[in-house]
């Protein structure tokens, strides 16, 4: 069943499944230690060299992985930590992982309306900050609030009702997103890793289940990413576009999480004033939402 694929029951099979997936993708060549006779049935790690990288028993480290053993110390996750060589946001996962298995089970469950309403302010700066592109979604990436920009960038995404704008699903199903974006897999791998982190520490949330159902049934590239436990997103860079109305240019961005404002981001595109890409963004500024429902999707080889 889908949802098996996208989550276990607990915390404790929420740390399980995060741990092998890891384990799965580290090779003892990068550990420092012999590949071993034979072939290896096991891809990356056995379980047996991860306890001995971490210094604990076998037995401890497959109650583990089974979701039997859910209250790890914090010296035992960080030595797992080192084994599997994660990056600092990984570390901060497995940490809330580990709290949440302590509890003996995701964290407590919010409601997902709760950051589903823009505060006033913020749409007034969304407003104040033409022509720079911005726009608020929700911790799900729904699109809760954009200024004319910050919609028009995101081309045909205007054509979906509001209710079904949500950047996530945008980026896998639309047929313009894949051109739109140069980087299209480096931005599928960011919206991945946001929904997978939210996932480890709160599985069976009612805002992602739906969405995360929807795209493990319909984006074969979705299930493969999801499978990967990824959870390192991108707050910052620049991004590169091939607008069917625009043209080619390049964008600055970042994006923050406001005080105060249940799991929303502010998600802001920038260029200096007197260069090609601002003028860009005074286009998409001022230009009128086009009337076709089809777009033409541009060829970009």
């Amino acid at each position: 069943m889908v949802r098996e694929q996208r989550s276990g029951k607990n915390g404790g099979s929420e740390l399980g499944n995060f741990l092998r997936a890891r384990r799965a993708r580290v090779t003892p060549a990068d550990v420092g230690l012999p590949h071993g006779a034979g072939l290896r049935r096991t891809p990356g790690l056995r379980r047996e060299e991860l306890a001995t990288l971490a210094g604990v028993s076998i037995d401890y480290y497959t109650r583990l992985e089974r979701g039997r053993e859910t209250n790890p110390s914090p010296s035992v996750v960080a030595a797992l930590a080192s084994a599997l060589l994660l990056e600092k946001a990984e570390l901060l996962h497995l940490r809330e992982l580990a709290a949440c298995a302590a509890r003996g089970r995701g964290a407590d469950q919010p409601a997902a309306a709760l950051g589903q309403t823009v505060d006033a302010g913020l749409q007034l700066l969304l407003d104040g900050m033409r022509p720079y592109p911005a726009h608020i979604v929700s911790r799900t990436m729904d699109l809760l609030a954009t200024n004319p920009g910050g919609l028009r960038l995101l081309a045909g995404l205007e054509d979906w009702p509001e209710g079904r704008r949500n950047i996530v699903r945008y980026v896998f199903l639309h047929p313009i997103a894949r051109v739109l974006f140069e980087d299209w897999e480096n931005q599928i791998r960011g919206c991945v890793a946001r929904l997978r982190t939210l996932a480890g520490v709160e599985p069976d949330a009612p805002d992602l289940t739906g969405l995360v159902d929807e795209l493990l049934a319909k984006s074969p590239d979705f299930v493969r990413l999801w499978e990967r436990y990824d959870v390192k997103g991108h707050s910052h860079g620049t991004k590169t576009f091939h607008h069917p109305e625009a043209g080619t240019f390049a964008f600055g961005y970042h994006s923050l999480q406001p005080e105060g404002c249940f799991g929303q981001r502010l998600v802001a595109y920038h260029a200096a004033p007197g260069t090609s890409e601002y003028d860009v963004m005074l286009k998409l500024d001022r230009e009128p939402v086009p009337t076709e429902t089809a777009m033409r999707v541009p060829q970009h080889h």
